[in-house]
């Protein structure tokens, strides 16, 4: 079994800010395959489901972002989830709109979801597709910029980035995380 957690806010407030891509990318890999991500459990709504072959379960934490860590550790500790088969979806400044980056460890590197998914399962080795939220212009708050809405500008980049972490997530499911990232890290 694997599952995969997209990172976001809930609350129609939040549905299509650049913090949402994470949700936005879980939504469209349901819709591809049927799976309703309608179940209130471990404080997420999960949707479970078979994606080539494989039984995966989406899950969208309902802590807000800054809380995740706490959805992800009561998923673990209830279904005894291996991390190796977690993915974490979520948006990245440091990665260019359009653009996503694969990687299997790391710091938080200043996001608050991951800091609090490092903190509750007591590690930076999970597997984790970062997708391009670009930073904002000097002296624009972080804070306003994330919880900002994507301009129209960038929404072709951004359909073509969620298509693409959705494409990432099926392979990775039947190949190694390796193997995912030499295939979409470019």
């Amino acid at each position: 079994m694997k599952w995969i957690v997209g990172l976001g806010n809930p609350g129609p407030q939040y549905e299509k800010t650049r913090h949402n891509v994470g949700f936005m990318a879980l939504d469209q890999l349901a819709a591809r395959h049927g799976i309703a991500i309608n179940q209130s459990k471990c404080r997420a709504l999960i949707g479970e489901g078979v994606i080539g072959g494989v039984k995966t379960v989406l899950i969208k934490p309902m802590t807000y972002m800054n809380l995740s860590g706490e959805s992800v550790r009561a998923y673990m500790d209830y279904y005894k989830a291996d991390l190796n088969d977690l993915i974490v979806v979520y948006d990245d400044l440091d990665t260019e709109v359009g653009k996503i980056r694969l990687r299997y460890q790391g710091s938080a590197g200043g996001h608050n979801g991951i800091k609090s998914i490092i903190q509750h399962t007591g590690t930076q080795q999970f597997n984790r597709i970062r997708m391009g939220i670009s930073r904002p212009e000097p002296g624009y708050a972080i804070v306003d910029y994330v919880l900002g809405v994507f301009p129209k500008m960038e929404k072709e980049a951004l359909e073509s980035m969620i298509s693409e972490t959705c494409d990432a997530l099926e392979y990775s499911l039947d190949n190694t995380f390796e193997r995912t990232m030499a295939k979409f890290n470019k």
